[in-house]
């Protein structure tokens, strides 16, 4: 890339240089602190040619919709589409929620996405003893079709995508979807969206479990395999390291554990049987938008260049689409701070920005209140006119990765993909994400990043503004939206009225099959979906799911 002899007097113009600056900074003490990011990666006080010196511009960058994709995944990017614009949405009932919905897109967003209540994530009814005092509360509660037919009551599911963010039944939630959008009279092969739908995280950190690791692995397949099949348009599951993040690991881990979960369920879908191009262009991502502005650009980057790279020479794909990581971006929930809670709005814009900045197909961001509670109404128009100020006043999508050839970025780039990939070797060496998961691997991992981070936290080495620096001693309250305890009254009676309503026998006779296609080794999406049609509720699959596989328990290893 550089004229060697060029390189060697740049590098001798720097050691020159760092002399100056040495004695500038003699006697200032806070001017020689150890620099480094949010995740403690050690930075450099000045970047040049010789931080890249290897750099090759086809093997390290290329352009934009080619091949290794560091530059984004399309070729024309924001100048010929702006990305998704989601915010995370869920309240109350499915009703509370569907007027939510109406509004943020009568605002400009331009996708739904879906927050569940703790019931719903974890598979359980609203009648359910556990469910008492949660319902509604952390999102949406949905017990059966009935509510999500509230739910995306007036909304065209052929026109709009939705991003569901739920995991252990995640199957069910999918079924759900298509069978409404079929009472609309959409066909399954016209809607567009995105289950989570990945287990590996939650053992690794998020922690809402149901099933054990394995037949979990078995019904995710079996979503790809039915959706490749039938529901072309659908993501069928979205790899997430965003849960990786907020668990106290730092953006390298994030990139590692994120990328080995998507490699382990590339190889259980092959071993399935099925072609890599034949599912492949509909897996997605899901990262975390942090505050260190340069690292998570660095993280995006990398990660686009080492799935390519997985891909085609690991698994072998021939398509292009194959190779393309196509991800969602959320800022960071655990950037925010209960006190002096303005303060998240420039925090969630800067985010916002690195992950524009970064490529990202999809963004939501967080609330000012969100550390408080369910992101009220005004909260959330501020966080969605945060990303339309973004594309329409700043300037950011005119063109396509500005921040290449920087000589910092691209060595940051570089660094994370190398300590991203020397992850990726152990957990390879161990036999894979599942067997370094039941070693409690990345959960360790994950610990100490977490305990150092929160060490220089405590002793003032990071700065958390209004938290360990610029304290305020009176901070003035904001309002805080509130779930009335009628919700979960209101849910519990239209549940007991539906199941005194449906064909109960019809419910039987489709859980009986779902129970058989259980203990074989047949698709179970399409006796889900047969559950979900004769109203059965969300609890009634998943007990039949524990009745066969068991449920997990967190070692809780430490």
């Amino acid at each position: 890339m550089w004229n060697k002899d060029a390189l060697t007097q740049t590098e001798k113009r720097k050691e020159a240089w760092k002399e100056s600056y040495q004695k500038v900074t003699q006697g200032h003490p806070e001017r020689m602190k150890r620099f480094s990011t949010v995740s403690d990666q050690e930075i450099d006080a000045l970047y040049t040619p010789g931080n890249i010196g290897d750099f090759h511009y086809e093997r390290d960058l290329g352009f934009p919709g080619e091949y290794p994709y560091t530059r984004g995944i399309h070729t024309t990017m924001y100048r010929g589409r702006l990305w998704t614009m989601r915010m995370f949405s869920g309240l109350g009932s499915a009703q509370d929620t569907n007027g939510r919905f109406h509004y943020l897109l009568k605002h400009g967003e331009t996708g739904l996405s879906i927050a569940f209540d703790m019931p719903t994530l974890m598979g359980y009814d609203s009648d359910h003893p556990m469910a008492r005092g949660e319902v509604g509360k952390c999102g949406v509660a949905i017990d059966s079709l009935a509510d999500m037919e509230v739910l995306f009551d007036g909304i065209p599911l052929d026109k709009v995508t939705t991003s569901m963010t739920i995991n252990p039944p995640a199957s069910i939630m999918l079924a759900m979807y298509i069978a409404v959008a079929e009472k609309q009279g959409v066909r399954r092969d016209q809607i567009g969206g995105t289950i989570q739908n990945d287990m590996l995280k939650e053992f690794i950190a998020q922690k809402t479990f149901m099933l054990p690791p394995r037949p979990s692995m078995r019904i995710i397949v079996d979503t790809i395999e039915f959706c490749t099949k039938e529901v072309p348009r659908w993501n069928t599951i979205s790899i997430s390291g965003y849960h990786i993040r907020e668990a106290g690991s730092t953006a390298v881990q994030e990139l590692a554990f994120t990328l080995a979960d998507g490699i382990a369920y590339v190889q259980a879908a092959v071993e399935r049987g099925l072609n890599v191009d034949d599912f492949a262009p509909r897996l997605s991502f899901f990262f975390n938008a942090h505050i260190d502005f340069f690292e998570e650009i660095a993280k995006y980057r990398a990660a686009r260049r080492i799935w390519s790279r997985v891909m085609r020479e690991r698994f072998k794909a021939k398509n292009p689409r194959s190779w393309m990581l196509r991800f969602h971006t959320q800022t960071a929930g655990c950037s925010l701070t209960a006190q002096q809670p303005y303060n998240n709005v420039v925090r969630t814009a800067y985010e916002a920005l690195s992950a524009v900045l970064g490529g990202t197909q999809s963004l939501h961001t967080n609330s000012l209140d969100e550390v408080l509670a369910l992101p009220s109404e005004h909260a959330a128009m501020i966080a969605l006119r945060t990303q339309q100020i973004l594309a329409e006043e700043t300037g950011v999508t005119n063109t396509i990765d500005p921040l290449a050839g920087s000589y910092f970025v691209e060595s940051l780039t570089n660094r994370m993909e190398e300590q991203a990939m020397e992850y990726i070797r152990k957990i390879d060496e161990m036999g894979g994400i599942l067997e370094a998961i039941e070693r409690g691997y990345p959960q360790g991992e994950i610990a100490n990043a977490a305990y150092e981070y929160q060490k220089q936290v405590d002793e003032g080495k990071k700065t958390i503004v209004g938290v360990n620096k610029y304290v305020l001693e009176e901070e003035t309250p904001i309002e805080i939206l509130k779930i009335d305890e009628s919700v979960e009254k209101e849910q519990i009676k239209h549940l007991e009225s539906l199941k005194k309503s449906r064909d109960n026998d019809a419910v039987k006779r489709a859980l009986d099959s779902l129970r058989k296609a259980a203990e074989g080794r047949e698709n179970l999406m399409p006796y889900i979906i047969n559950v979900v049609k004769q109203y059965g509720t969300e609890q009634e699959i998943c007990d039949v799911f524990r009745g066969v596989f068991g449920t997990y328990r967190d070692p809780g290893m430490f």
